[in-house]
């Protein structure tokens, strides 16, 4: 890897000291907070400087204020849709010596493996048959992982047609940072989003947990990678930040300037933005890092969701059902469901309640399966959506923004996601969640005023209920 090639515009805009200044500030004036938390409801995106007034509150009455700001907010934008997907590892064999990771190369207990095309085959078939659509496939760091490779593991996975209706609509990338030649050879595989995690943008502690000597040790060129990404025409990508690692208040703050960052210098910010906490792994001393706690995990997600209206918010499976299920209504808008991230643990594990961490990269905190999670989800009042529409007509990047920002988003997420939830409970559901889902659908329909898209999404869902038809999309 060539990592002097950086991007046109390539530079650290990440300001250590200046970003610690802002969370070091005197606690805000209330009348300060509220007038920045009616702008994010306006659905104005925050600076970094409002960001920080909002990390600033200790008031309960305040924090409570900013929770009730951030599940009205999404409401607005995303509804009561929650976007599904699965991860599937590829590899784990890594040239970084990360202090915080399972994978990384000094861990003696570590399984390396590579997923054979017939494994993927046997992965993608297995995630099929209990419905998924959508996926994020991860690898570890290593030149044995080539963009041509990764194209060719994405075009196996979309060739993947189990019976009777399973498909992998939408493929994701979670892997190295790539040049501009690299990225553009993975985009004509046809990915949706490329996903980079800065892990923690805090200098000092990024020099700790990754030694110089590995591809990893180079903050900038991770840093930059997104901005070769657009550079080289991928307009949907994600960020990320692995709390634990530095002040939980600082690498918040620097996701929004990532993604203040990348809106000022390619007219689109990140489609999404990951917010994983620490949790235990082979050969790891959690004592070691800076755990942070449940409350202060709940802040982390309602002050994103206030300052970043339009980006979609991952929550992953790292954390318990229960916490998963309160944090959920503060802007959550994807989860990950049945996850295993054993490599081959979708076959040679399944649905059994078994985790074994010294195989993994780090330990899950929520392993139920598919329909479970559906189902909690569909009692809670959420629409489970599978849809995956806006990559395959072009709505992405600035595109997607054009449709987003003025709530035209809306008019096509519920009908897609009520579509893909009609599949589900036909094709994959248990009778437990057929009954649950087919009221939750009954609701949302009554609930839709008369107009030619309803009747076009009545005429729809009848299509998939009664004929082999599926993947009918607004």
């Amino acid at each position: 890897m060539d990592t002097t090639t950086l991007s046109k515009t390539a530079t650290d805009f990440i300001d250590d000291a200046y970003l610690e200044g802002l969370i070091d500030q005197p606690t805000p004036d209330p009348a300060q907070v509220r007038e920045i938390i009616a702008k994010a409801l306006d659905k104005q995106p925050l600076n970094v400087e409002e960001t920080a007034v909002l990390l600033r509150c200790d008031s309960p009455e305040l924090i409570e204020e900013i929770f009730a700001a951030a599940r009205e907010l999404k409401t607005r934008v995303y509804g009561n849709r929650i976007v599904l997907f699965a991860p599937l590892y590829i590899g784990s064999y890594c040239v970084n010596d990360c202090a915080y990771c399972g994978f990384r190369r000094s861990n003696p207990d570590s399984l390396r493996r590579t997923l054979t095309k017939q494994e993927v085959v046997d992965q993608a078939t297995a995630l099929e048959q209990v419905g998924h659509k959508r996926l994020i496939l991860v690898w570890g760091e290593h030149p044995w992982y080539t963009p041509e490779s990764v194209a060719e593991v994405v075009k196996t996975i979309y060739d993947v047609k189990s019976d009777p209706h399973g498909e992998i609509r939408r493929v994701n990338i979670n892997a190295a940072p790539l040049d501009d030649a690299g990225y553009r050879i993975v985009k004509e595989s046809g990915i949706g989003t490329y996903q980079i995690f800065q892990e923690t943008y805090h200098h000092e502690t990024y020099a700790k947990v990754h030694p110089k000597n590995t591809q990893k040790g180079d903050y900038l060129w991770r840093l930059d990678g997104l901005s070769r990404a657009f550079e080289a025409g991928l307009d949907d990508v994600g960020i990320g930040a692995l709390f634990g690692l530095a002040d939980w208040k600082f690498d918040t703050l620097a996701l929004v300037a990532h993604a203040v960052h990348l809106e000022k210098t390619y007219g689109c910010g990140p489609h999404t933005i990951s917010f994983p906490r620490m949790q235990d792994a082979s050969g790891l001393d959690l004592e070691t890092f800076r755990l942070v706690s449940d409350d202060d995990f709940k802040r982390i997600v309602a002050i994103l969701r206030l300052a970043v209206p339009y980006t979609g918010l991952i929550l992953t499976a790292r954390e318990s059902p229960e916490l998963r299920r309160e944090v959920m209504a503060f802007g959550v808008s994807q989860i990950d469901a049945g996850s295993r991230i054993e490599l081959g643990g979708y076959t040679e594990v399944g649905d059994s309640q078994v985790q074994v961490v010294e195989k993994e990269q780090f330990k899950l905190g929520d392993i139920r399966s598919l329909d479970e999670v559906v189902r909690e989800l569909l009692t809670d009042g959420y629409v489970p959506s599978w849809c995956t529409s806006c990559y395959r007509l072009g709505r992405t990047g600035e595109h997607f923004m054009e449709f987003a920002v003025p709530g035209f988003i809306k008019r096509y997420c519920t009908p897609n996601a009520l579509t893909t939830l009609q599949e589900y409970l036909i094709d994959y559901a248990s009778d437990e969640t057929i009954a649950v889902g087919n009221g939750l659908i009954d609701k949302e329909i009554q609930a839709m005023p008369e107009s030619e898209q309803k009747t076009t999404l009545l005429t729809r869902m009848a299509e998939i209920r009664d004929t082999p038809k599926r993947d009918l999309y607004f």
